[in-house]
């Protein structure tokens, strides 16, 4: 992991020498993964900030909290390592101003992702520099995933088919949905351990399986986003569990949806699943390099009309270190696609407080056409129990 690190980090200086950029400051979490190798468990932002300062020329910079540098220093490649302290002269600021320099005339930053305190700083410390965004052009490197992040992301999606497997496995009449959150949860890690050693940097990536499982059942599955509650199972509910917030390994995130129904199913909820499946189907046979990413979602929005639905916001997006990345399956998106892009693939159906149809995968896009990276059946799933 920390050679690829490296190698990514050193790939960019080298665009930023061509296209004349000498310093970018990086704060967000999935960028620091890509680029240093290291990340926190903390998962909030509250005013202490870990930054990376990439220059074109010299070698990067770490700014992190003296209670996380043992555990950066660690993880990451860098060498150079400044800790800052709450109190004292050795604060954060002190140490990103050292690292920028004076007078810069530009600084690049990723405008959407700097915590507010770190831009407040620069903008009082830098007056004078104007700010512009690196996010694009770190994203365009992202788009293309090599093979060794495609085989953590293959892993990933073997842990998701284990989480989905579990959560099939919990459902029945009389059940409770976050008694299927704890099953998910239980599986996942103990896959996802699976795939780990107590050595090197791998001691420091926790196979924990963890955010708030997203499940719906019965009227409320359409809702999309809503949480496991005591709710009880019944016999016709569709349950629908999206992994989007909790399939990843090693930072790398996947997109991956089911549908499932307890007992049986009913007509219109058998009509509105199987729309779902088929639009998101047709979609999946359209992917190839070459094609433009809005033409992915052309295909399922045209099966969604011809069953007599509304088409959807977008068909997919693009997966990697951050939950959302570019190109999106969407319309108006003329990305032209390309063999080790990854994306998140859905057939999404709502009719509020009636029924739903979902269905998600993920997928590399290859040389012909695209191969899945998660797997359970596509087709109506009933409740074992």
């Amino acid at each position: 992991m920390l050679k690829e690190a490296k190698l990514r980090t050193q790939n960019l200086q080298s665009r930023m020498k061509v296209l004349g950029i000498q310093k970018a400051i990086f704060t967000d979490e999935s960028s620091l993964a890509y680029l240093a190798g290291f990340w926190g468990y903390l998962g909030i932002e509250f005013g202490r900030p870990t930054m990376l300062v990439v220059d074109a020329d010299e070698a990067p910079v770490v700014i992190t909290p003296l209670m996380e540098s043992e555990m950066v220093g660690a993880m990451t490649w860098i060498e150079d390592i400044q800790v800052w302290e709450d109190t004292g002269q050795r604060s954060w600021a002190r140490a990103l101003k050292q690292a920028v320099g004076d007078t810069p005339q530009e600084l690049w930053v990723e405008r959407n992702h700097i915590p507010a305190i770190v831009r407040n700083f620069i903008d009082e410390a830098f007056k004078g520099a104007e700010l512009k965004d690196i996010s694009p052009i770190l994203g365009e490197m992202r788009m293309i995933k090599t093979p060794f992040e495609i085989g953590i992301m293959m892993q990933a999606g073997q842990i998701a088919g284990a989480m989905m497997e579990a959560a099939h496995g919990s459902l029945a009449e009389g059940r409770q949905e976050y008694t299927s959150a704890l099953a998910v949860i239980d599986a996942g890690s103990r896959k996802a351990a699976s795939f780990l050693t107590d050595s090197g940097w791998e001691r420091f990536v926790s196979p924990m399986i963890h955010n708030l499982q997203i499940l719906q059942s019965g009227a409320h599955s359409s809702m999309v986003h809503r949480r496991a509650s005591v709710k009880t199972y019944e016999k016709f509910d569709p349950v629908y569990f999206c992994f989007c917030n909790m399939a990843q390994f090693k930072q790398y995130k996947l997109g991956f949806d089911r549908m499932f129904h307890i007992g049986d199913v009913t007509d219109q909820a058998r009509d509105v699943q199987e729309a779902a499946i088929e639009a998101q189907q047709a979609a999946v046979a359209t992917i190839r390099p070459g094609i433009r990413a809005e033409e992915v979602a052309q295909a399922a929005n045209e099966v969604y009309r011809a069953r007599g639905y509304e088409t959807g916001y977008r068909t997919g997006r693009s997966i990697g270190v951050s939950y959302l990345e570019a190109p999106e399956l969407k319309e108006g998106d003329k990305t032209i696609l390309q063999p080790g892009m990854t994306f998140a693939v859905d057939g999404g159906i709502s009719i509020d407080g009636v029924a739903a149809g979902r269905i998600g995968d993920s997928v590399v896009v290859t040389q012909t056409g695209c191969d899945y990276i998660t797997n359970y059946p596509r087709e109506i799933l009933l409740s074992m129990g």
